[in-house]
């Protein structure tokens, strides 16, 4: 099945242990990442109750007041609120028109890799108006990066390589979850606004959920711009650039941007997977294939992104506190 030529995929195999319904549902999503770069999966393992909490969360937390959200302002380590125009896609002139809040493994203070400084494993930043917060994001992004690495280990399995390759270093990952909002009030749009301007994401991998309201579109390679209409219960996946570049561009790192939703507010909930700050990542080659990347540090690719796309990183807050 496919709904304006994004595959539908039913990746329940993947958790029955069957090597034969492992191997199909693989070769499904190989496909989809060598020709789309992006595909919808159902039935994936995330409950719908625990999708509608999260979402729910997301609603109260951006309807609260400046003052409020602000006491979680984004730390050095990229978590918490990002305010309304602090991300900027590369060569989009304007930022998007979009709030966020950010979160990822809950790491303690006296963490080694926190005491090191600017690692993006940092204590998250919770704010105390919404104390039910922490527990529903952090029972959602274990689910949810559980269901990542599922996919992780079929794409390595279609690519007929050690189904572990990709998640050798993924056992304290950089990955990071983030609640998007995005204003009714779209009134303000110009020529090159976005809700989201085009870009590619730059990590290994993207699963979004996004509710009803639409607007999500990615570029074909025709040019021509499709929407990824909204199907109740699925997420929207994505091959980011690191993944891509890891496969050798086997796999398509697509294009996407978000417009103006028609005067509604729009909700969506990202899992950006990436594997662990210090891993390495070497492209995997077929016998006598030449590599076209060298090796990349996951921390350094992370990092000249981020510098590039936020602003608070650009105006000199990096390493000043918590």
């Amino acid at each position: 099945m496919r709904v304006n030529g994004i595959p539908v995929i039913d990746v329940s195999p993947l958790e029955s242990g069957s090597v034969a319904a492992l191997g199909k549902v693989a070769e499904e999503l190989c496909l989809a990442a060598r020709t789309v770069g992006f595909f919808y999966i159902e039935n994936h393992g995330v409950g719908q109750d625990q999708l509608d909490a999260v979402v729910e969360i997301a609603r109260e937390f951006f309807d609260a007041s400046e003052e409020k959200k602000s006491t979680v302002s984004i730390s050095p380590f990229h978590r918490g609120w990002l305010s309304m125009g602090e991300a900027k896609m590369y060569g989009s002139a304007e930022a998007d028109l979009k709030e966020s809040f950010i979160w990822g493994l809950d790491i303690p203070a006296d963490d080694p890799d926190f005491l090191a400084g600017g690692r993006l494993l940092a204590p998250n930043r919770w704010p105390k108006f919404l104390p039910g917060m922490r527990e529903t994001l952090m029972d959602y992004f274990d689910a949810a990066q559980a269901c990542g690495t599922r996919l992780l280990r079929a794409l390595a399995t279609g690519l007929e390589i050690d189904p572990e390759l990709f998640l050798r270093e993924f056992d304290k990952p950089v990955s990071r979850g983030s609640l998007i909002y995005y204003p009714s009030d779209l009134s303000r749009l110009r020529q090159e606004e976005y809700g989201a301007a085009p870009h590619t994401d730059y990590g290994t991998m993207t699963l979004l959920y996004q509710d009803q309201v639409g607007g999500l579109q990615i570029r074909g390679r025709d040019g021509a711009w499709v929407d990824a209409t909204p199907i109740e219960g699925t997420y929207v996946v994505n091959i980011g650039d690191l993944l891509a570049r890891w496969s050798n561009d086997r796999f398509e790192s697509t294009a996407h941007r978000v417009l103006g939703s028609g005067g509604r507010a729009r909700y969506s909930v990202g899992l950006f997977l990436d594997p662990n700050w210090d891993a390495t990542v070497r492209p995997v080659t077929e016998d006598g294939e030449a590599a076209k990347y060298g090796a990349v540090g996951c921390a350094e690719y992370i990092m000249d992104r981020y510098d590039e796309a936020f602003a608070y990183r650009r105006d000199g807050l990096v390493g000043s506190g918590s």
